[in-house]
């Protein structure tokens, strides 16, 4: 098993849990970036730093996961993306990503920027507190553990 994060999208706070949690367990934890980003390094810690091209991070991220990795994203598109692979995602605030919601949270996200390419940009509700990390956390718990014990377990 190997974690993935979308270090372009993913806070701080998120990425140093999710590489603590990583070293802890003896999980690879790889953090993909068009640039330099502040990052732990450790032992099983890897950064990948791509060129400065649109997508090339994402394209790096998919091009390593494997279905049995986790990656962390709140990029949208590439989470579809990866759940379309059998890879299972987690956004910064505790989402979940699976088959079964992928293509609403993609609609949603589609039909929100199609309202501010026209100027009709909603109100932001964009903040994050307590209550979205103690979400992040327990989701990501939840699932890097249950695909630790399977990777263990084996198939």
């Amino acid at each position: 098993m190997t974690l993935h994060i979308d270090g372009d999208s993913c806070p701080r706070p998120v990425r140093d849990l999710a590489a603590r949690a990583g070293q802890r367990e003896g999980v690879t934890v790889v953090c993909y970036a068009n640039r330099p980003i502040p990052f732990d390094p450790g032992p099983q810690v890897e950064m990948v730093i791509v060129d400065a091209t649109e997508g090339a991070a994402d394209r790096a991220l998919v091009a390593r996961a494997v279905p049995g990795d986790l990656a962390l994203t709140r990029d949208i598109p590439l989470a579809a993306q990866l759940v379309d692979t059998g890879i299972a995602v987690v956004n910064d605030r505790g989402a979940l990503y699976t088959r079964e919601n992928i293509r609403e949270r993609l609609s949603v996200r589609n039909f929100m920027m199609g309202l501010g390419a026209a100027g009709l940009r909603p109100e932001s509700t964009t903040q994050y507190g307590k209550k979205e990390w103690d979400e992040f956390v327990r989701t990501f718990d939840r699932e890097f553990m249950r695909l630790v014990r399977a990777s263990r377990n084996g198939p």
